[in-house]
């Protein structure tokens, strides 16, 4: 399954590097833009981007929990996917798709593409 993502300006939000990493480049070879925070803090900053199409958030930032980000994300109406290790959602998230950890990327292009439809 081939996924076009052209025109799409994604937001990943992630505080480990390597999975960071490997999302961006799934997202890139689906032609997507993509704009990368590690941290909590950098990603309430990113989350004003006007361009964003998107957001791949995971919940747990090290130590921080991003349910503001995600709030803030919905708020301005972005779609959010979370994509995390915890298998309890906290209440007010509900997020466009859930993707647990680890999964393939090819799962979380989907999930993207299905919110972004």
């Amino acid at each position: 399954m081939s996924i076009d993502l052209s025109g799409h300006s994604v937001l990943i939000v992630e505080d480990e590097p390597l999975i960071a990493i490997d999302i961006a480049q799934a997202l890139e070879s689906a032609r997507a833009t993509v704009v990368m925070a590690a941290t909590l803090r950098d990603g309430l900053r990113l989350a004003e981007h006007p361009t964003l199409s998107a957001a791949i958030v995971d919940l747990i930032l090290g130590g921080d929990d991003a349910v503001v980000l995600f709030k803030r994300l919905t708020d301005r109406g972005v779609p959010c996917v979370i994509y995390t290790g915890n298998v309890d959602i906290p209440p007010g998230c509900t997020p466009s798709a859930i993707v647990q950890k680890p999964a393939r990327s090819e799962a979380l292009l989907r999930a993207l593409a299905q919110a972004l439809a």
